[in-house]
């Protein structure tokens, strides 16, 4: 016999999930009140509990009052609001879009804030919080808008993330570059970019609250809603509900929580996404949390006791004068990449390792003339690099300077431009070619070393080793780089390889790789300089500036080494892109030939990252472009792609300082300005 919903035997199991999620709510409410008594008892100064309590009651020291009323309580206050509206606005966005992995990282609301207010710092305006809160609110949802649009919602768990993970590049370079042409105007923003809930005094959460309670109100009030969508579109429609309307109300509520937020402490990553994936399990044993009004409250229980978690663990391990200087949305950052990992491991993968869409297969006539003109495009921008800048030179110049007959002045020019130009275009060949074999051997249009986390491993290296040895030179920089991209590849191929590198997974994996790098790099450059974000950006944006023959002369045998290993084993490349059964048919070793150039590529992006700093996209773009031009051979791929990466970032260099000469822009910020729209045109094709 059947149990229905309103049979008697339905019921005390009703009554039960009704209270294990009364008991697991309370139980929620007690550790976030813990993690905040254990948050205000944690500081610089000595203020411990019964301080705390004088302070309460009125009966404190007057320093003592002050650190408690002006500092600890606010901060934990923030922590508490912060956590819980992210959380809530992760829960309702993975919702409405049935996807686990929606949240306001991953949707780009967090870039898309961050952007506005670069743009109304850069402009002079100086807003009140509840304008800026605003203003963050326009720069989010149009943000989560475009990605919504571009990945669609429901039709596809992973494009979702690749989406919002490409735009947010593209918008962060974009304010990275405010940031730079503006330092004066946007003091702080890049402290304040890596979240924290340091607060002086109440009025931010006093002014932030009501916007909080306003977007929770009406997200409780369309739960009923919600629920529905959670049925599928069809049977929404038929329960007479609007599903377009709701989502787009959903979204919108979402967008202006997460705006109160960015707004309160600034970009706090990944609570979004981890404070939905801790309550799903508890769902599935109390059914009592599966509809969204019960749903909601815990999961911003969760989110605050992630914040105040994070801080409170920061502050035990780290001693209290350092821990001032790192932001909680470091920590939150970290847990959070590997929260993504986890989850690309147990997502199921619909797209497989699928060979490279079949193209044109060109005559040689044409494929000469391909050459011919990529590398006039090459030496046109590599003569514009050398005689173009803050001071103009002539060709005479360089044939005097390489004679050694000119004056001073021009000699200083040309001795500190050169080797910008032979950095950039060894380091965007590099990419390049390193791109070209990671494509072919997963197999997967979509990989590069930046999207993988092996640029980022790579910047985090030379990071670390600059930050702690000032005096490094640079094979020494270019062997930590090398270090740090070998760790983050043998996490990111390692943990897809049992697979065969599914195209999401492998992706899915090195995004949250790239985050967790990314993160590690910030608190490196917050603990060493925090003062000084204009060194870190310029590094992080994939400058040139400062560059020596001696910096250039690791990438460039690196270079050589790896033209030399593509055009020798250009037969083990096409025949490892095709497919995983062909090259065992005629005599191959796949798995040894992909580790040979899974190696090559990692030691091309170390060098490149070393020589150049952090550059996007071009390891993308460049093998595309190339394969679309020529076919998929690669004995025609790899010269045309290399010419290609290189005539990019060195046309990138020359405009990054000459276009809004005297100052400058780094390399990186303008390919990635170009490889955003490239990269999501690609994921619009692959959706058709």
């Amino acid at each position: 016999m059947a149990v229905t919903a309103n049979s008697p035997a339905a019921r005390p199991q009703a009554a039960a999930s009704r209270s294990g999620a009364a008991a697991v709510t309370a139980l929620l409410v007690l550790l976030v009140a813990a993690l905040a008594v254990a948050d205000i008892t944690q500081g610089t100064a000595a203020v411990g509990p019964a301080e705390m309590v004088k302070a309460l009651t009125g009966r404190a020291d007057p320093d003592d009052a002050s650190v408690v009323l002006a500092s600890r309580l606010p901060r934990m206050t923030a922590g508490v609001l912060v956590g819980a509206v992210l959380g809530v606005a992760g829960a309702v966005l993975q919702a409405v879009s049935r996807n686990v992995l929606a949240s306001p990282d991953t949707l780009a609301v967090n870039a898309g804030s961050y952007l506005a207010l670069g743009v109304a710092g850069a402009t002079g305006v100086s807003l009140p919080m509840l304008a800026s809160s605003g203003v963050a609110f326009a720069g989010g949802l149009l943000a989560a808008a475009v990605v919504l649009a571009l990945s669609g919602l429901g039709t596809g768990t992973v494009r979702l993330v690749l989406a919002g993970t490409a735009l947010a590049l593209g918008l962060n370079s974009v304010t990275q570059g405010l940031l730079l042409l503006f330092p004066e105007q946007t003091e702080g923003l890049y402290q304040w970019n890596q979240g924290s809930i340091g607060q002086n005094g109440f009025d931010g959460v006093v002014q932030m609250l009501p916007v909080a309670l306003a977007g929770l109100a009406g997200l409780l009030l369309t739960a009923r809603r919600i629920d529905a969508l959670a049925l599928g579109d069809d049977a929404a429609h038929g329960l007479g509900v609007p599903v377009r309307t709701t989502r787009v109300t959903v979204v919108v509520l979402a967008a202006l929580l997460s705006a109160a937020a960015v707004t309160l402490a600034g970009p706090i990553g990944f609570v979004g996404l981890c404070a939905p994936a801790l309550v799903r399990p508890l769902a599935r044993r109390f059914r009592g949390l599966v509809r969204t009004r019960t749903a909601l409250p815990v999961a911003g229980l969760v989110g605050a006791g992630l914040v105040l978690g994070s801080d409170v663990l920061l502050r035990a391990l780290v001693p209290a004068g350092t821990a001032v200087a790192v932001p909680t949305g470091v920590v939150t950052s970290l847990v959070g990449a590997g929260f993504l990992v986890v989850m690309a491991l147990r997502l199921r993968d619909t797209a497989g390792a699928e060979a490279p869409d079949r193209l044109r297969v060109p005559g040689r006539t044409a494929f000469l003339v391909t050459v011919a003109l990529a590398v006039a495009v090459t030496l046109g921008v590599t003569v514009g690099g050398v005689l173009l800048g803050d001071s103009k030179l002539l060709l005479g110049d360089v044939v005097n300077w390489a004679q050694g007959r000119v004056g001073r002045s021009v000699s200083f020019v040309l001795d500190t431009r050169v080797p910008r130009v032979l950095a950039a275009l060894c380091a965007g060949a590099a990419l390049a070619l390193a791109g070209t074999l990671v494509q072919a051997v997963t197999r997967n249009p979509l990989a590069e070393p930046g999207t993988l986390g092996v640029s980022g491993g790579a910047a985090l290296g030379a990071v670390l080793l600059v930050t702690t040895v000032p005096v490094a030179g640079s094979w020494s920089v270019a062997g930590a780089a090398f270090a740090g991209a070998a760790v983050a590849s043998v996490v990111v191929f390692g943990l897809t390889a049992r697979g065969g590198y599914q195209q999401n997974r492998l992706v899915l994996v090195g995004v949250g790789v790239a985050a967790g790098t990314t993160a590690l790099t910030s608190l490196l450059i917050v603990l060493t300089d925090p003062f000084n974000a204009t060194k870190a950006l310029t590094w992080l944006s994939g400058s040139t500036y400062g560059r020596t023959m001696p910096d250039v002369l690791p990438v460039a045998l690196m270079l050589a080494l790896g033209l030399a290993t593509a055009v020798a084993a250009r037969t083990e490349l096409d025949l490892v892109s095709l497919d995983g059964d062909t090259p065992r048919l005629l005599g191959l070793r796949p798995s040894r030939a992909r580790l040979g150039f899974l190696v090559m590529s990692v030691l091309l992006s170390a060098t490149a990252v070393a020589s150049a700093g952090t550059i996007g996209f071009v390891g993308l773009v460049a093998p595309h472009a190339a394969r679309a031009l020529v076919g998929r051979r690669h004995i025609r791929v790899v010269p045309v792609a290399v010419l290609l990466g290189a005539a990019l970032v060195c046309a990138a260099d020359l405009l990054g300082r000459t276009v809004i000469a005297p100052a400058q822009l780094g390399a990186g910020l303008m390919t990635a300005v170009i490889g955003t729209p490239y990269f999501l045109w690609l994921l619009v094709r692959s959706r058709r």
